[in-house]
């Protein structure tokens, strides 16, 4: 007896041509589209071939050795022009909007679910990952302060930022939603995770929020899916999704580190700015 994911196998396109396995919670949602598109498409494929063999037979030299001036005579190319605008419409207002709509709706959901929130900021050539810390509040974004590829711009001051973070790895807990906001220090990529079915464009000056459920631990590429310059083949980042208890010791030591780094340096520049002060009578 065949399984339900077996039989599902059988008539998924996406699983012939080799597509990773899904490890997020939207993810068959992903892959059913991509199914109903292919097997679409290759509807398609087989009518117009079909046609194109169709004309070769009928209007063969030998059986039509005068040519025809006066065109077509009746309307049945009209009707079947109509009828794939109804059905294109029908796909289009019947099928894509509704997803595209429930999923977009869902962000306020996930915003309730105590999602781990992280920025990916791209750069020629690479990727780097700002985690909000242990107050799970992002240090003020000030992009004036940019000064390197892939600079967070924190605002030094800002003690929201103090216990901010950066890391060169994407690290998830599995099984609790996740926030990444996509931006760039240059041009404009394209973050972009296959087995989480899920990419957004980074763009320079913008913060665009994906979320997603991680299902599985699993180490993958995060790789840019926007042709960026001539180094775009090897902007390849990691992602790990691991334990919940893993991940908030991780995260728990890297945000306490980040405080005490980022707050020794406020105090200092604090003290320095009072001995520099002028002194007033």
């Amino acid at each position: 007896m065949f399984s339900n994911h077996t039989l599902a196998s059988l008539f998924s396109p996406s699983d012939w041509l080799g597509l990773p396995e899904n490890y997020s919670a939207h993810g068959d949602q992903v892959g059913h589209m991509m199914d109903v598109i292919t097997w679409f498409m290759l509807a398609l494929f087989v009518g117009w071939t079909i046609f194109f063999f169709v004309c070769l037979f009928k209007f063969h030299q030998k059986k039509n050795k005068k040519a025809q001036y006066h065109g077509v005579k009746n309307h049945v190319s009209t009707h079947l022009e109509v009828g794939v605008i109804i059905i294109e419409a029908v796909l289009l207002l019947g099928f894509a909007l509704p997803l595209w709509a429930d999923r977009t709706d869902s962000y306020d959901k996930v915003v309730e679910e105590n999602p781990v929130r992280v920025r990916a900021i791209g750069y020629q050539f690479g990727w780097k990952y700002h985690y909000a810390g242990n107050d799970g509040k992002f240090g003020f974004i000030d992009r004036d302060l940019v000064s390197t590829q892939g600079d967070a711009c924190i605002d030094p001051n800002d003690p929201n930022g103090f216990d901010d973070f950066i890391a060169s790895t994407l690290k998830l807990p599995v099984d609790r939603p996740a926030i990444v906001q996509t931006t760039s220090t240059d041009v404009i990529h394209n973050f972009s995770i296959i087995p989480m079915r899920i990419q957004q464009d980074a763009i320079p000056g913008k913060d665009i929020p994906m979320w997603f459920t991680p299902l599985k631990e699993l180490e993958t590429s995060v790789v840019c899916g926007q042709l960026c310059g001539e180094g775009h083949a090897d902007m390849i980042g990691t992602m790990v999704v691991e334990s919940q208890k893993s991940f908030t010791k991780w995260a728990n030591d890297m945000s306490v580190s980040a405080y005490e780094e980022n707050k020794a340096a406020y105090d200092e520049r604090q003290a320095a700015a009072a001995e520099s002060a002028p002194i007033t009578h």
